[in-house]
């Protein structure tokens, strides 16, 4: 099942890019669309399929693999497969400083002001959990301070939207909080590269570790992991990822949570094995669902965080079904 697994979600992902390199209201045809991709032949669709349909879809892959990889991290540190990639507070503090930046008019002053202000604040998230943990806090104290510095940014939020006194600046915050990849350039995606590229360099050496861990922490010792290293990789890894990808697209949910669970049976429940197959999975939900988000309700600019939590919540609930049955 195993040696399926990789060049299945290999293919899927693969047919899914190429579907979203060729979804659009524009309504050029294959061969059309191909020739301007590869040959640039044809100003207007070369504009759509260069600067618009291309990095869209790189950024579906990128947020989507960074999202399920951080997940799949999280659930084998934590020991739960109820952990997702906002349990540590980065992706509501990354919220918080774009809704600052749209509220003070930062945002307007250029183009990156936006990402640039959502990765400030997730970095000032990192430096809080790594301070309120200590050094040798364990699971336990991560997820305390992870709640806490996730309320607390869910609270400002709240309040500068409730102080606000521009209606316009409000509603773009209340459609940038539902995420989107719509109107994304390579601009966004050579801001969010070099963040997600240290995430997933941080994160994928970790299965090793995460599968000693499924013994308990003493054994994981006993083996000669540093469960202390490995946590702080774990949490600059899940920042990097989860920081760059809210970002440049917003809040993005249920990948983090449901793509491990729906590959877990499928790799025998090892960490190891489970990091790439979730990163893949991720890669390949996220592009299906922003395809899916240009196809239905086209003309009302669907949000994909709010197609994601239609999607997302529902086949969670189904997964809890079928495990407490199982028990």
């Amino acid at each position: 099942m195993t040696r399926a697994l990789f060049p299945g979600l290999g293919l899927l992902t693969t047919a899914l890019f190429a579907l979203s390199l060729l979804t659009g209201p524009a309504g050029f045809g294959f061969s059309e669309s191909v020739s301007a991709l590869i040959t640039g032949q044809g100003e207007a669709v070369t504009l759509v399929m260069r600067e618009i349909r291309l990095p869209r879809a790189i950024l579906a892959v990128m947020i989507g693999a960074s999202l399920g990889l951080s997940g799949a991290a999280l659930q084998g540190y934590l020991r739960n497969p109820l952990a997702e990639p906002g349990l540590i507070g980065v992706s509501g503090s990354a919220a918080l400083g774009a809704v600052i930046a749209i509220q003070t008019g930062f945002a307007a002053a250029f183009a990156l002001a936006l990402p640039l202000t959502a990765l400030a604040g997730a970095v000032i998230a990192v430096l809080l959990i790594l301070a309120l943990a200590g050094p040798r806090g364990g699971s336990l104290t991560l997820i305390l301070a992870g709640i806490a510095i996730s309320a607390l940014a869910g609270a400002l939020t709240s309040l500068v939207l409730n102080l606000s006194p521009n209606p316009f600046a409000t509603a773009e915050i209340v459609f940038w909080m539902m995420g989107s990849l719509a109107d994304r350039s390579f601009s966004h995606v050579w801001l969010a590269v070099p963040f997600m590229a240290v995430g997933w360099a941080l994160l994928l050496p970790l299965g090793r570790g995460l599968d000693a861990l499924t013994l308990g922490e003493d054994a994981a010792a006993a083996m000669g992991i540093r469960l202390d290293r490995m946590r702080l990789q774990l949490v600059l890894g899940v920042a990097a990822c989860v920081g760059a990808a809210t970002a440049v697209a917003g809040a993005i949910g249920f990948v983090g949570l449901v793509v491990p669970h729906l590959l877990r049976p499928l790799v025998g429940a090892r960490p190891s094995v489970l990091l790439p197959a979730s990163a893949l999975g991720g890669a390949a939900m996220v592009l299906l669902a922003d395809i899916a988000v240009r196809l239905v309700l086209p003309e009302r600019d669907l949000k994909l965080g709010v197609l994601m939590a239609i999607i997302g919540a529902p086949l969670f609930l189904h997964l809890i079904y079928k495990t407490r049955r199982a028990l």
